[in-house]
């Protein structure tokens, strides 16, 4: 990357954060604008940067970004609250999630003839966690009720981190079947990933929030340095993690939701830093999105993935949160609207870059491919729709009587 991407790149964020206010609940999502801009410097149009898909920076960003937000979105959930009050969240990601999965490795393997059944639930895996940041007009506006922001806050926060045991165990089952040596190895490597990486994230989390809990009562330290302490936990569980041969992603989540209910305190420092500078590495993804993943797509596009990529965004991920929500008396008209908002972003995006750097599985760029093409409608269709139907619903909640103000958020308002 030259000095005059590096300025393009800096003006941007400069305007952005200028004009957030005005973008928000429109129908232009900060992904959609970092995306294109990647895709204009890119060697698609401008050609002002080089990156190759291999590239390691690109992976290390991938890899630092991963970690920030398996962690922060971790720490922000409130274990006994969520059990308590959030029914939805839970059922969408106990009952939906694993359907989602199924319904997108049944699809996978009817659309792509020379996929094994591993590397179809592989495909799915990586995109069944959802992103609210490209619908973040939907989880933002106070106009939508505030159970139904809570619902989809909840389930993008936490379905990342619970699909990525699924990604390792797909991706080594995948390459276990592969023509390659040793492949057992990759069955055993996953299985230790997923045993020991919560090992590391239990440990470091609690003695973590132990610490900050007794320093602070003791007055040793101030609100402005927790942002320093989240950070030094969420890479020292990740690097934890590795060193005993499991999965530093895994001990990172594990970690930030071991962190966030052991703590005695709130740490709002941590929600603060998630939600401003924590921005700048995600946003930088999707200009990394923009600049390698959607040039290598442009010209292999094929039918199947296109069809695969829609089935992703509608049917595969709304027909499950449909089934889980029976029984809850949630409204169809509700259930729709968190079935639909349900994009695909940044998780698949890195879950997609380190499937390539670690897994053997036989059709990666296949599997790239479909990913990047649904990754790419997702930011377009989900990031034009969420401002207007955010108010369209809250505007409908509104008229019945029942808005997030005056009713309780238990309640559906158009049940």
């Amino acid at each position: 990357m030259n000095v005059t991407t590096v300025l393009i790149v800096a003006t941007a964020l400069l305007a952005y954060g200028l004009f957030s206010n005005k973008i928000q609940g429109t129908s232009l999502t900060g992904p959609m604008l970092f995306a294109a801009l990647g895709l204009l410097i890119g060697p698609t149009v401008f050609d002002l940067t080089q990156m190759q898909i291999t590239n390691a920076g690109l992976h290390v960003l991938a890899e630092i970004t991963l970690v920030l937000v398996l962690f922060s979105d971790a720490a922000s959930i409130d274990l006994k609250q969520l059990r308590r009050d959030h029914d939805l969240p839970l059922r969408m990601l106990v009952i939906g999630m694993p359907l989602t999965i199924i319904l997108g490795t049944l699809a996978a393997f009817w659309l792509f003839p020379g996929f094994g059944v591993w590397e179809a639930a592989l495909l799915a895996a990586i995109l069944a966690p959802t992103d609210a940041a490209l619908g973040m007009s939907v989880v933002a506006d106070p106009v939508v009720p505030v159970r139904i922001r809570q619902t989809l806050n909840v389930e993008s926060g936490l379905n990342d981190g619970i699909a990525l045991p699924f990604v390792l165990v797909f991706a080594a089952l995948a390459s276990a079947t592969a023509d390659v040596p040793n492949q057992s190895y990759w069955v055993r490597f996953a299985l230790l990933q997923i045993a020991l990486g919560p090992v590391a994230g239990i440990f470091v989390g609690y003695i973590g929030a132990r610490l900050v809990s007794k320093c602070y009562a003791r007055q040793w330290m101030n609100e402005s340095s927790e942002g320093a302490i989240a950070l030094a936990l969420a890479f020292g569980a990740y690097a934890a993690g590795e060193l005993i041969h499991g999965n530093g992603f895994i001990a990172a989540f594990v970690a930030g939701l071991t962190f966030g209910n052991t703590l005695q305190r709130k740490c709002e420092y941590l929600y603060e830093f998630a939600e401003s500078e924590g921005m700048i590495p995600i946003l930088l993804t999707f200009a990394v999105f923009g600049v390698v993943l959607l040039p290598e797509v442009i010209g292999h596009i094929s039918l199947p993935i296109v069809l695969f990529a829609l089935l992703a965004i509608t049917f595969v991920r709304m027909l499950p949160v449909s089934i889980s929500l029976i029984g809850t008396g949630v409204s169809q008209r509700t259930s729709l609207f968190l079935g639909w908002f349900g994009p695909r972003g940044l998780a698949s995006i890195l879950f997609v870059l380190l499937i390539l750097e670690r897994s053997e599985a036989p059709h990666q760029q296949t599997i790239l491919i479909t990913v990047t093409v649904t990754v790419a409608l997702s930011i377009l269709l989900h990031g034009a729709t969420a401002g207007p139907a955010a108010v369209r619903y809250g505007a409908a909640a509104e008229k019945m009587g029942a808005c997030a103000e005056n009713r309780p958020v238990s309640s559906d308002p158009f049940s």
